[in-house]
């Protein structure tokens, strides 16, 4: 089946930041702000730690956690900080959700990726070995992305939750052992 390899979630404290001022408060490693590079401010709250990216308008985007509950915690952890410091008043208050899972899986056998950019539907593939390595297909009525690899390696990105992205699989699995 299908593995979380990153889950992307995002919200909004419903406040404007001033990033400076609070990057040199928490101060590094934990916060990193260079607004000559990128006008968000990065919080990691330990090394190779999902990255939380943190705008002006006080919107937010979790990036790099493994699972849904992992995306939570760190926003729990987030706004308990900001709280800490009088930057918001309640630390639920806010809006915030799962935005995209990124899975992988396994097909289990070899792909010759022309035949199945054929047999998948040119007009639902793209496929430019000289460009990129994979196979690019958007299943119908998909909210997700597959990228196939020679190798039978599967991504699939864009789905706003994780069954979303196991049906994905599951289709892909029966059609690719129709066309092969």
């Amino acid at each position: 089946m299908v593995e979380i390899v990153n889950v992307v979630a995002s919200g909004a404290l419903d406040v404007e930041l001033d990033l400076k001022r609070l990057a040199d408060d928490i101060g590094e490693p934990v916060a990193r702000y260079d607004p000559d590079k990128y006008p968000g401010m990065y919080l990691r709250f330990e090394e190779d730690a999902p990255l939380i990216t943190v705008y002006r308008t006080g919107k937010f985007i979790i990036t790099g956690a493994d699972s849904e509950d992992e995306s939570y915690s760190l926003r729990k952890q987030f706004l308990n900080l900001f709280s800490d410091m009088g930057v918001i008043e309640e630390p639920e208050d806010e809006w915030f959700a799962i935005q995209n899972y990124v899975c992988t899986a396994e097909l289990g056998q070899s792909l010759n990726l022309n035949a199945l950019a054929i047999g998948l539907g040119l007009e639902k593939t793209e496929y430019e070995p000289e460009q990129f390595p994979g196979l690019i297909h958007r299943p119908e009525g998909a909210d997700g992305v597959v990228l196939l690899f020679a190798t039978g390696k599967v991504v699939i990105t864009g789905c706003r939750t994780l069954e979303a992205a196991g049906d994905i699989f599951v289709d892909l699995t029966e059609t690719v052992s129709e066309l092969l």
